[in-house]
């Protein structure tokens, strides 16, 4: 479990990198807090689009950058074993149809994509298709769930007036997966700068 976050941000000893995220496709920035609380152990997690890494403060910069590429390959693998395939998606939209829109969406095709760098989902209504960005593999499900109820909804309403969210209205996550998508789209607008490090 990390340590308090009001502890860590009062740690000097820590910077901020962007570094190739090797489990996984473009890259990710990475974020190093050294620690000397902390005695062995390694940990990290995300938060939003980065990687947070925790190391003891002795540590060398080889032992740090080795480190880095473990706890990420680690993370990926983690990541990658909770991502649900095309044939889930489209298990997942039939059953959010069934549940929220009276099973009245019924794509022919659901799918990941990695060419959606500006949007969540994509649909076209007359080809009965659903394309979800790559981005939101490893974020929450009820955060899946939302951008693909979006997109079913879109089956049935092409815009995004009156009609088209008060199908949306049942879901009862909406908000907060709104919320939490603006929180990673502002994150990824804001600069990463280093913070200073001591040694």
């Amino acid at each position: 479990m990390p340590a308090d976050p009001l502890r860590r941000a009062a740690d000097p000893q820590h910077r901020t990198a962007t570094r190739p995220a090797t489990g996984g496709p473009g890259t990710s920035a990475v974020e190093v807090r050294r620690s000397s609380r902390r005695r062995r152990t390694v940990s990290a997690y995300r938060e939003g689009d980065r990687t947070i890494v925790l190391i003891p403060a002795r540590m060398s910069e080889a032992e740090e950058r080795r480190w880095v590429t473990v706890m990420l390959d680690k993370l990926a693998a983690q990541e990658s074993r909770r991502k649900p395939g095309d044939g889930e998606l489209a298990e997942r939209a039939e059953r959010l149809s069934d549940q929220y829109l009276g099973g009245r969406a019924r794509p022919a095709m659901v799918r990941w994509v990695t060419n959606q760098n500006t949007r969540w989902g994509s649909c076209t209504p007359a080809e009965g298709s659903i394309r979800l960005s790559h981005r939101l593999q490893g974020m929450p499900e009820y955060v899946i769930d939302y951008v693909l109820l979006h997109e079913l909804a879109h089956l049935l309403v092409p815009g995004h007036g009156r009609r088209f969210w008060q199908l949306l209205e049942s879901y009862p996550r909406t908000e907060r997966a709104r919320g939490y998508l603006e929180g990673v789209a502002a994150a990824e607008r804001l600069p990463h700068l280093p913070a200073a490090r001591t040694e």
